[in-house]
């Protein structure tokens, strides 16, 4: 006598194969059926996936913590000066060395950075803000705003912003909340063109009729449905504000147009360093200058990661 196989219980009496007829006995169980994800969620797996990314943001953010916390990491005042001390190379001391007024180089470097990232950060904020309320409303309600507010972008993409920011900063002073404001008013115009254009052509698509259809109103249309489905460009163009900004102010300051003493920036150090080119004190201008190109690049790889996880067809998942 022979024992019965799995195979058997798959055969009519006359022993001919037959198919399952049910679910359960393909061993399918609906309680195992895939979860439904999100948008968010299926970005955020692409973006923790992408390598290059995820370093960025560790490298960004380790740089944005150093800067904050030199009180506690250093145990040199960065503004404490010593007249009668002569500038030292790096050592074991001063792993940076030291400037001609004796101040510790690493600590300058870390308090400065605190002044050039607040810049960098409110401007991308404050600007994109700004690009997107002005671009949303373009695009969506069209006709004279369209073309009132394109033209008031013109006007504004034609204006120097070197000269611009010079000639502003020589009357109202070289603050830091000068030099944000200025920035974030010279700042918004790219972020508008790119949401305009985004927000025509999503404006018809079947959502935004149904919520019309529902009695949603314009500028609940706008903010529920639209921005959202346009996030991925928005920020974006964030990450490009924060290294336009950055690059700008060091370029400022390094001008003389920046920060004044007793505030310093990257780019004002940059400036103090200038003539120590091809002299033995020409350390002065490494550490400033490679904490720009760092933070520059971090922000430039974080700025590609947020791309490829917004956009459904990247290869890198």
């Amino acid at each position: 006598m022979t024992l019965p196989t799995e195979a058997d219980q798959y055969r009519d009496p006359e022993g001919v194969p037959t198919l399952p007829s049910s679910e359960a006995e393909l061993g399918l169980d609906s309680g195992f059926a895939p979860e439904p994800q999100s948008q968010w969620k299926l970005f955020r797996r692409r973006f923790f996936r992408h390598r290059i990314a995820m370093v960025a943001l560790a490298g960004l953010i380790l740089i944005t913590i150093a800067c904050f916390s030199v009180s506690w990491l250093s145990p040199f005042d960065p503004n404490k000066q010593d007249l009668l001390a002569q500038p030292v190379g790096p050592s074991s001391a001063h792993w940076l060395g030291t400037d001609e007024l004796g101040r510790d180089q690493l600590a300058r470097i870390l308090k400065s950075g605190q002044l050039s990232l607040k810049i960098g950060f409110s401007v991308a904020f404050l600007s994109v803000a700004l690009g997107t309320a002005i671009g949303a409303v373009a695009g969506f309600f069209g006709r004279w705003a369209d073309q009132s507010l394109m033209r008031l972008t013109d006007l504004f993409l034609v204006v120097p912003e070197l000269a611009i920011l010079a000639v502003a900063l020589h009357y109202w002073g070289s603050k830091d909340v000068v030099i944000i404001a200025v920035l974030t008013a010279l700042f918004w115009m790219p972020v508008a063109r790119v949401v305009r254009g985004q927000v025509l052509s999503i404006r018809e698509k079947e959502f935004v009729e149904a919520a019309r259809a529902a009695g949603a109103s314009p500028w609940r249309i706008i903010v529920r449905h639209i921005v959202p489905n346009i996030i991925g460009p928005i920020m974006v163009n964030m990450t490009l504000a924060v290294t336009a900004a950055i690059i700008t102010e060091s370029t400022l300051s390094f001008l003389g147009f920046g920060v004044q003493p007793p505030q310093s920036s990257w780019g004002k150090m940059l400036s103090d360093a200038e003539g120590y080119v091809g002299t033995p004190k020409a350390y002065l201008i490494y550490g400033p200058g490679i904490a720009i190109v760092l933070t520059v690049l971090c922000v430039n790889f974080i700025g590609d990661g947020l791309r490829d996880a917004f956009d459904p067809q990247s290869e890198k998942h």
